[in-house]
């Protein structure tokens, strides 16, 4: 398989109308990691997601898939409240495979075995739009997984999220992560960001103000943008 990595942004900004949210992003992912993006309200954090999933185009620089503006189909990403359509849990993950042009004759058993690796086989009849909320991201993970990204980008994908069923999701990022697949999520939960990120990227004002390893960043902030989120004084 064709090799998609590194993702690299050189000199990226994003100002739609003019009006500034992200600026000079030089950020360079590596296959294997799990990498966590965290900043205060407004700092541009879904706005950087979005980017380099390619849902948004940056206003300045440039974007490049190992190398190439292409942008690959192996790569998706998750949403905080993802879109169930009016279908069962199984017809769900079947149809983003039905997108993806996998044959028909193989999406059935492709996505049971997607609801298996989740923990929702037993829920595979069930019309998606009655699931908990926790079971809805597990099925949106699942439709993502079923594709076997290269690279899954989560939005705040356990924001809205009980205790408990963070941790379901949690776990999911875990075992999706072991299977080969690289991880960029967003977070505003700290004790999350310490339990899944390899390493941290700390975004303030549409910059980024730090990246080190995950350890490191929660002990010895370097900068003080990251110190002061730290210690809750930002919001």
């Amino acid at each position: 398989m064709h090799t998609i990595f590194p993702l690299t942004l050189s000199g990226v900004g994003f100002a739609p109308n003019a009006v500034p949210v992200l600026a000079d992003i030089d950020l360079r992912i590596e296959a294997g990691g799990r990498t966590v993006i965290l900043g205060p309200n407004g700092a541009g954090k879904s706005v950087l997601m979005r980017l380099m999933h390619g849902l948004l185009k940056p206003t300045s620089g440039q974007i490049l898939w190992n190398a190439s503006e292409s942008r690959p189909r192996a790569q998706g990403l998750v949403f905080q409240r993802p879109v169930m359509l009016r279908r069962s849990a199984l017809a769900n993950v079947a149809y983003g495979l039905k997108l993806a042009g996998v044959p028909h004759a193989r999406r059935g058993v492709l996505a049971r075995a997607a609801l298996e690796r989740v923990g929702l086989a037993h829920l595979a009849e069930r019309p998606a739009r009655v699931l908990s909320g926790g079971e809805q991201q597990r099925v949106a993970l699942a439709r993502a997984w079923a594709l076997e990204p290269r690279i899954l980008f989560l939005d705040e994908p356990t924001a809205s999220l009980d205790p408990a069923a963070a941790r379901s999701v949690e776990q999911v990022i875990v075992d999706i992560h072991a299977a080969g697949t690289s991880i960029v999520m967003t977070t505003h939960n700290l004790g999350q960001a310490r339990r899944l990120a390899d390493e941290i990227i700390f975004l303030h004002a549409g910059r980024i103000t730090e990246r080190t390893p995950a350890g490191e960043f929660f002990q010895h902030p370097r900068s003080t943008e990251a110190q002061t989120f730290l210690e809750g004084e930002l919001p």
